[in-house]
This record gives C-alpha cells, structure tokens and sequence, in this order.
C-alpha cells in the first residue's frame, strides 16, 4: 500500500522486512520527555553502569559530519536533533501489555515481557559497548483491557496518529496512571497481545510514534514516545524464534533519532547490516554510522577522509570499542562513502562474509526511502547465507584483501590491501580532486 504523506508534527519511518509491504513510523517535531524518579516495577532489568564516556552526538569536524538536511524525515546527518530520548546514560523504558474486549490476553504477562527482556537490554549495552544502560521497568505485571475494541481503534498499516492511536495512548495513560508514574520514563513501550490483529507473517503492524507534541499526557509529562509491538515476528524457524525480539530494538532506535533503511517498496539497500534495516530473522548491528550519530563513537575512532589522492586506514572490527571504527569519505555537504569493518561477533552474528563494509549516505533521503546503499562486493552472487528474512544478495557485500569498491561518478575507490588475526583491515582510498 502507498503510505499516507505526513502531516506536520508527523513523519513516516519504518519496518525493516523485505519483500513484504511496509510498516509506518510517526516522527519529527521532537518534543523531549521529563525524567524523574522511576516508581516501583513489578518486573525490572537493569544493566550495570555504562563503560567509558561516550563521544556527544555531534562532532565539528566538518565536511565530515553532513549536517541534517531541513525538512527531510529523519535525516542521517549531524547531530541528531535534540528532544530524542537518551542515548547514552541511562534510558528507562515503561511496559505496559495490553489486551481488548475483542482479544483477551494470550498467555501471561510475564511471558509476553519476557519475550523481549533482558534481550533488548542486552542488544543495546553490546551494540553501545556500555554507554547506554536500558533499564526496561514493568510495574503493571497483568494484562491492561482497553475500553475499546481492536477494531474500533482503526489500526493498521501505514495508519496516521490521527485519530486511533491518539485514542489508544489516550486509554492506556487512563488504565495505568494510578499505578504508573509516566513521568519516570522516556520511552513507553506497549506490548500488545499477540492474538489482537494479523499475524506478522501477513501483515507488520508494529510502529513507533516519536515526536508527537500535543500527544496525551500523563503525570505532567506528553506521552510523545510511544512504540506499539504487535503479534510475534517468528516464522518457525530457529533463527528467527531466537531473534524475534529485536523489533523492539528497533522500534525503539526511532525514539533514538535513527531513520528506516528500507524502502517504500519494502526492499532495502542496506541489506542486514543495520537493524534499522532489517530486524527479522538475523542478528544484526547498527552501522558505524548510526553508532556515531548516537554518540557512542567519536574522536579518534571517527576518521576524516577528506583530502584529495590517497590515504591509508587501519580499521578494526566494529564490535569492539577500540581503535578506528569509522572512515568517512565526503562527496558533497549531504553525501558521501562510510568505511567500516564487520565480523562474526558481538551483535553480528550474522555475518557470513566478515570485511570491509562500503555505502553510501545521504543525508537528504528521507527515512523509508533508502538514505544508505550498501556497495555490493560480489553482485548477483545471491548472497552466502540461506537464512529467512534476510535480503541473501546483499550479505556477501563486505571487501576482502584483494577486493575493491571503485565509484565511476565520483572517481573515488576504497581498496582493502590486507587484514591481520585480529580481524584488522587495512584500506586504501583514493579520492581525486
């Protein structure tokens, strides 16, 4: 289906699944959540204090960071506009599970929270290298019946916030406020009944509203953070079984400021390598370039590729927090090559082809219309994974010593000229005047 065009104070992001039709995300016109002190869970995770200081969201090293483009849905450049919720520090998410008339609760609770946590928890403190500490709290451990019927809500997908799920947020602060104190938290997170709707093997209808400024509110605080998980995203097989927590992630990086990588067509150029793109059926990191936009890269770990002729890059695997993580290669102030290495560890462990990592940015995309194009090392190979709900082509892209990525329009290569045990991959860019 075609997306309805947002309205302001809302924009459209979204789902990460190919080949299937897309989800919506509302956003822009960020309005910045109160924090004050959590009340007390029924259910809590709670990671240990964050590793060392992180980088701040924005570095002035232009022409390496492409500023964020006016009007554009979740743009890719620097900084992330101020009012997201926190990315480093601690993040306090609430839990609400919620059931209708129409679709009492499967199962328990518990079981439909603990699908989710510690793991999201755990994603977040591995993909920050412990910068931000996602503390997920569930003080209301029972199903939350709605006054309204699923249907007579209106969801769907691609739906606007007007007018159900304005009702929905709505309802939910009135169920919960006795017993929740909204103004603890900077996300909320509504873990729908999975009986209420379609299956996600039919149809994605999990979706995040960010930024809505005359959102309901609660406690003095506007519940303009919300994410809506729906259904259960496995399709039987064991990969996907484990990893179907990861729409949280996901759905809860847009209240982070990061934009979809798929597009409207429900393809995408980024392949599994952000989960941002794909966050269904393999584990997945962020791109280095996502980890700088949230401030847990920086200084000497972000290198600047700007001058004319070559230069040479030793890059370390992206999983570890040590050394260059990120090369960045300017074409103009919105564009440009993004160099990273990946390999089988920490949040990866999907990758089947470990190397250097090319694509291309632009920050004048819009979120759902595809701002990163990953270079493909080996086009039409079909990929080196057989694993379900992963874009097989793209999951070969990554260099190897020996290989290279060469841009006829822009004249600029990237060539990887030799890599050692530790996973270090040594590159060459070239980028004429």
């Amino acid at each position: 289906m075609t997306p309805h065009r947002p309205r302001i104070g809302e924009a459209l992001a979204h789902r990460a699944r190919p080949r299937k039709p897309r989800r919506c995300t509302a956003l822009l016109a960020v309005a910045a959540l109160g924090l004050t002190a959590p009340t007390t869970a029924t259910a809590t995770v709670t990671l240990g204090t964050p590793g060392p200081s992180p980088a701040t969201r924005a570095e002035p090293d232009a022409p390496c960071t492409p500023a964020t483009v006016p009007g554009v849905q979740m743009s890719e450049g620097l900084p992330t506009p101020p009012g997201h919720s926190p990315s480093t520090g601690v993040l306090r998410s609430l839990n609400l599970m919620i059931d209708f008339p129409d679709a009492h609760g499967e199962g328990s609770p518990r079981a439909r929270f603990d699908e989710f946590f510690p793991a999201t928890a755990d994603w977040y403190r591995t993909s920050s290298y412990g910068a931000l500490d996602y503390r997920a709290e569930a003080p209301v451990m029972e199903w939350l019946r709605m006054p309204r019927s699923f249907v007579e809500y209106g969801v769907d997908r691609g739906v606007s916030y007007e007018p159900g799920y304005r009702q929905l947020a709505k309802d939910i602060a009135e169920a919960a406020d006795a017993r929740v104190d909204f103004g603890a938290y900077d996300v909320v997170n509504v873990l729908v009944t999975p009986n209420a709707g379609p299956s996600a093997l039919d149809t994605v209808l999990s979706v995040t509203f960010a930024g809505i400024r005359d959102a309901p509110q609660a406690d003095g605080v506007t519940l303009g953070h919300m994410s809506f998980v729906y259904s259960r995203q496995d399709d039987g097989s064991a990969t996907a079984g484990l990893n179907a927590y990861r729409v949280l992630p996901h759905e809860n990086a847009h209240a982070l400021g990061l934009p979809d990588l798929y597009t409207a067509q429900g393809g995408t150029r980024a392949g599994h390598w952000d989960i941002m793109s794909e966050d269904w059926g393999a584990n997945n990191d962020f791109l280095a370039w996502h980890k700088r936009k949230l401030g847990w890269l920086g200084g000497k770990q972000v290198v600047c590729a700007d001058g004319t002729g070559s230069s040479e890059h030793t890059i370390s695997p992206l999983a570890r927090p040590d050394g260059t993580k990120l090369v960045y290669v300017p074409v103009s102030g919105r564009t440009g090559y993004a160099v990273e290495v990946r390999t089988q560890e920490g949040n990866d462990a999907a990758v089947c082809k470990p190397g250097v990592l090319v694509y291309w940015i632009d920050t004048g995309v819009s979120s759902g219309e595809g701002p990163v194009t990953v270079k493909d090392s080996k086009p039409h190979s079909d990929g080196c994974t057989t694993r379900p709900n992963v874009n097989a082509e793209l999951t070969d892209a990554p260099f190897a010593p020996g290989e290279r990525m060469a841009d006829g329009t822009t004249g600029i290569t990237v060539e990887v000229i030799g890599s050692d045990a530790s996973g270090n991959h040594r590159v060459r860019i070239t980028r004429p005047s």
